[in-house]
C-alpha cells in the first residue's frame, strides 16, 4: 500500500479511504460490515471514512467496535451537518450542534478523538467564523485532531481559509466532493483551488455509481438489488453514458486491466486525490487495490480526455486570445 500525505498536514494516510455509507442499518448488516473492513485494513488502508447519519449512526458504531486494540494505526474521518433529528437544531454547523453532535459521534466511535472532523455540506444560515471557531476549540480540547469540509464550492473554501487566516483559527486540510470521469465539474475551481491552498481532495462516488465497474453495459439486463435496477436505460442521458463506458472498457481492455481500475488509476495520478472507495467483497478489494499498479502514460491520459472530455477551459494556459497579445490590437 502506497501511503500519502493528506494535505498539508503531517499526517500520512493510505493512498485509498474506505467509505462506509452502507454499512449498518441501510445496506450491509454488521457481521457483513466487521468482515469487509478487517479485510481492507489488513490490506494496509488505515483511512475509514463515515459521518454520523450514515446507516442512522450506525455506521459510525461499527467502526468503533474495529477500533477496539487498534485506535492508534487507523485514521478515523466522520462528518456532521446534515439532519438527524426533528426540530429546529437537527441539522446545521451551529457551534450549539457541533459540540452536540461530535460527543454523539465520540461515543458511537468508542473513541475519545476523532482523527479528521468534516463540515457534511455547506451551511448557508450559520456564519463560517462561528463553525472554525467552534471546530478550533474542539481540536484545543483534543476532541478532533484535523477538520475538513466536504462539498464546499471553490469560493466558500478559499472565504473559510480566509477567515481561519484572519482569526488564527484551524483551516481545513480536505474537501469531500464527488469526482470521477462521468463528473469532472471540480477540475474548473475547486480542485485547482485545494491544489493551491494545500487541501487533499477525497473523491466519493469515483466509479460514479457503478457505472465506471462495468456493473452496467449496453444490451445486457441491469443486475438485480442494484441501484440502478429501476433505471431507464433508453433515456438519451442514458445512453450517452453506455456509450461511453464501452469506449473506456475497451480502452482498458487494451491495456489489460478492467474498467474500474482505469477509472480509479485516472484519480490516482493526482497525489491529493484520494479516492473513497466502497468495498462489499473481497473481489472488489483486489480489484480496486490492482489500480495502484497502474501508470497511465501521456497517451492514455490523451485518449481518456478524448473519450471523457474536461468542459472546462484553462485560460490561463492559452496565449492566442487578445489580452494575451496586446500589441495585436490597437485601441482608438
Amino acid at each position: 500500500m502506497d501511503y500519502v500525505y493528506l494535505g498539508r498536514s503531517g499526517l500520512q494516510v493510505s493512498r485509498f479511504c474506505l467509505g462506509t455509507m452502507t454499512y449498518g442499518d441501510w445496506e450491509m448488516d454488521e457481521a457483513s460490515s466487521l468482515a469487509v473492513i478487517e479485510r481492507v485494513l489488513d490490506a494496509g488502508i488505515n483511512f475509514l471514512d463515515t459521518a454520523d447519519t450514515y446507516g442512522r449512526g450506525t455506521s459510525e458504531e461499527i467502526i468503533g467496535k474495529v477500533l477496539k486494540g487498534r485506535r492508534d494505526r487507523v485514521i478515523v474521518a466522520t462528518k456532521f451537518k446534515v439532519r438527524t433529528e426533528e426540530g429546529p437544531n437537527g441539522e446545521g454547523a451551529s457551534r450549539y450542534r457541533i459540540m452536540k453532535q461530535v460527543e454523539a459521534s465520540l461515543k458511537r466511535l468508542n473513541t475519545d478523538y476523532i482523527d479528521l472532523y468534516q463540515v457534511h455540506r455547506p451551511d448557508p444560515y450559520t456564519p463560517l467564523d462561528e463553525t472554525l471557531r467552534a471546530l478550533d476549540d474542539l481540536v484545543t480540547q483534543g476532541k478532533v485532531r484535523y477538520i475538513g469540509c466536504s462539498n464546499f464550492e471553490a469560493w466558500r473554501i478559499v472565504e473559510s481559509l480566509w477567515v481561519s487566516e484572519k482569526m488564527n483559527l484551524e483551516r481545513f486540510i480536505t474537501n469531500q466532493p464527488s469526482y470521477n470521469l462521468f463528473n469532472r465539474y471540480i477540475d474548473q475551481e475547486i480542485l485547482p483551488a485545494c491544489e493551491r491552498h494545500g487541501l487533499a481532495t477525497l473523491a466519493y462516488s469515483p466509479l460514479a455509481g457503478g457505472w465506471l465497474s462495468g456493473k452496467y453495459r449496453a444490451g445486457q439486463p441491469l443486475p438485480a438489488d442494484s441501484r440502478g435496477e429501476r433505471m431507464n436505460p433508453d433515456l438519451p442521458e442514458n445512453r450517452a453514458k453506455f456509450e461511453t463506458v464501452e469506449r473506456l472498457a475497451q480502452l482498458a481492455d487494451a491495456m489489460g486491466i478492467k474498467l474500474g481500475q482505469l477509472a480509479l488509476a485516472w484519480l490516482l495520478r493526482r497525489k491529493d486525490v484520494i479516492p473513497v472507495i466502497g468495498v462489499r467483497n473481497d473481489r472488489q478489494l483486489q480489484d480496486n487495490l490492482g489500480a495502484l499498479e497502474v501508470k497511465l502514460g501521456d497517451e492514455e491520459l490523451k485518449l481518456i480526455d478524448q473519450i471523457c472530455p474536461n468542459p472546462y477551459k484553462d485560460f490561463s494556459q492559452d496565449g492566442s486570445f487578445w489580452f494575451r497579445e496586446p500589441r495585436a490590437y490597437r485601441f482608438k
